[in-house]
């Protein structure tokens, strides 16, 4: 029997829990990228500041408490989702197996300008990094943690190797989340099919 219409054809590969909560912490994430921004250059680490344009809060104070609601709304959104994944089995399904060598040959593939990829499907490279990002997301949170409270939480300091090894631990997590984001933004908006289905849920009907 023929489909009466494209939008028949269209399967679902997102569902509405995952589109929630990818959005959710997309905006988390960016307010604290942003906020962490004004932050740092009230005490530098190395010999750079970020754009003041580039931040958010004004000041220490603001941007401190724009930095700790992110940081709960990121902490409780996030764990909904690892929670989801989880149970689900939406982790197993999309991100597993993770091969190094497939990542490394995908990569290559994608550096020659043939980056194969098909939404709701993720190839070998897509998947260590997607799984990276939400190991990345997780120790930016602790070792804030231990920033923000090194004599209540002296233990998880002690784990994160000091103060100030810790600000240097939540620095490169969010170096990292930001490389990440710079990927995955580039690709959504470049590769035809992928940000469509993050709105609606729904892959293209096919042509």
């Amino acid at each position: 029997m023929v489909a009466a219409s494209g939008a028949d054809e269209r399967r679902t590969i997102h569902p509405l829990f995952v589109r929630v909560t990818h959005w959710v912490n997309a905006f988390a994430i960016f307010v604290m990228v942003l906020s962490g921004w004004r932050i740092y250059n009230a005490s530098p680490l190395f010999g750079f500041e970020f754009p003041k344009d580039f931040t958010l809060g004004g000041w220490l104070a603001g941007a401190l408490a724009w930095h700790f609601a992110a940081m709960w709304l990121l902490a409780l959104n996030g764990f909904a989702y690892l929670a989801y994944g989880l149970v689900s089995g939406h982790f197993r399904r999309s991100f597993m197996p993770i091969s190094l060598r497939g990542a490394f040959d995908d990569l290559l593939v994608a550096m020659r300008g043939h980056f194969n990829h098909a939404p709701g499907r993720y190839n070998a490279a897509q998947r260590l990094l997607y799984v990276g990002v939400i190991l990345a997301v997780i120790v930016a949170i602790l070792s804030g943690l231990a920033i923000w409270k090194p004599v209540q939480l002296q233990a998880l300091t002690a784990l994160m190797g000091g103060y100030e090894t810790a600000r240097h631990v939540h620095f490169f997590a969010m170096a990292m989340i930001v490389a990440f984001l710079v990927v995955h933004i580039g690709l959504a908006v470049s590769v035809k099919g992928i940000l469509a289905p993050m709105f609606t849920g729904r892959a293209e009907a096919p042509r």
